[in-house]
């Protein structure tokens, strides 16, 4: 063999090896700016830097590669690679992740992330795996507070009659149809429009994502109702992770916590300076006391609790122990 025919060989055998270059995409529904997107684009960062070059991630905001329902069809068929995706969306394929939003769980992020990090968050993973989903890394939305266009939400009561937006997730539906709204389920990328045009009244997110995608400016009245959590699961197509090399893997993994740490941040320093903002773009904020709210969803703990007895019963354990801390 020449020398020609062995360059020409060696060219094929690297073409043909995990060291060529690939593109894989990211998708998620966030804004631009969002704590979701920039902690996305800094895992794309980390893993072209650290890859050198071998491995670039193409970051698809706003939607931009279908939304978090079709996002966990498209990574289990392993024609997306990564995800930051919603909580609610991701139990369509794995429920267990759903119970991480029971009605008034938890008080605040620290305490959801203790659990997350622990055991309950180790459980809910191999759930995942068993669809074809990785996750990766546990990433934060935030706790969620109810807005709407018609009066202040200050007792169960005043949510009867509105159709209240929830995404396409069985506990928020629970939880609005308990309150006596008429939960809506629609795609974050529907939202505002739906809102502006008067087709549902209200809806329910962390402030991050009321301020990022601008629903204030049709939504004057946010209560803290503090009624759920919501994690932002960082997924990865497992056909497409166990094709990466044991290194590349690690690579991902590690970029996947780093990202993480980084979203998390980004959520505590915005759900702490976000209200003023709000407030001086006119929105009108108003308090709510707890109890009555907490009476009113009890049977959503009873439905989920008869479903999966031993894992809702672990989670009130594991939330209650973080919460002492």
């Amino acid at each position: 063999m020449n020398f020609r025919h062995i360059v020409a060989a060696v060219m094929v055998s690297l073409c043909a090896s995990p060291l060529a270059a690939q593109t894989f995409q990211l998708s998620h529904s966030a804004a631009s700016g969002n704590p979701k997107d920039v902690a996305s684009l800094k895992f794309a960062e980390l893993v072209k830097e650290r890859t050198g070059g071998r491995i670039t991630v193409d970051v698809g905001t706003s939607s931009q590669f279908g939304d978090d329902a079709e996002s966990i069809t498209n990574i289990r068929l392993g024609t997306i690679a990564f995800s930051a995706n919603a909580q609610g969306s991701t139990s369509g394929a794995v429920p267990e992740i759903g119970l991480l939003g029971l009605p008034f769980l938890f008080q605040d992020l620290k305490q959801a992330e203790a659990v997350m990090d622990g055991p309950i968050g180790d459980k809910i993973a191999a759930a995942a795996e068993k669809q074809g989903i990785l996750i990766l890394s546990w990433w934060n939305n935030g706790i969620r507070q109810t807005s709407n266009s018609k009066r202040p939400i200050v007792v169960p009561g005043d949510l009867a009659g509105l159709k209240i937006r929830t995404p396409p997730d069985p506990m928020t539906v629970d939880i609005f149809t308990a309150l006596g709204a008429s939960p809506t389920p629609m795609a974050f990328s529907e939202l505002y429009i739906a809102l502006q045009q008067g087709v549902v009244d209200g809806q329910e997110n962390p402030l991050i994502n009321i301020h990022s995608s601008k629903l204030y400016e049709v939504q004057p009245y946010i209560s803290n109702t503090n009624h759920k959590y919501e994690a932002t699961p960082f997924l990865a197509s497992k056909i497409v992770f166990d094709g990466l090399s044991p290194e590349d893997q690690q690579i991902v993994r590690d970029a996947a916590k780093e990202a993480g740490a980084l979203n998390r941040q980004m959520v505590h320093d915005q759900t702490e300076s976000l209200r003023g903002e709000l407030e001086a773009a006119g929105v009108k904020f108003n308090e709510i006391d707890p109890a009555p709210f907490v009476a009113a969803t009890q049977s959503v703990y009873d439905k989920w609790r008869a479903q999966y007895p031993e894992l809702v019963d672990e989670l009130i354990a594991a939330a209650k122990e973080a919460g002492a801390k």
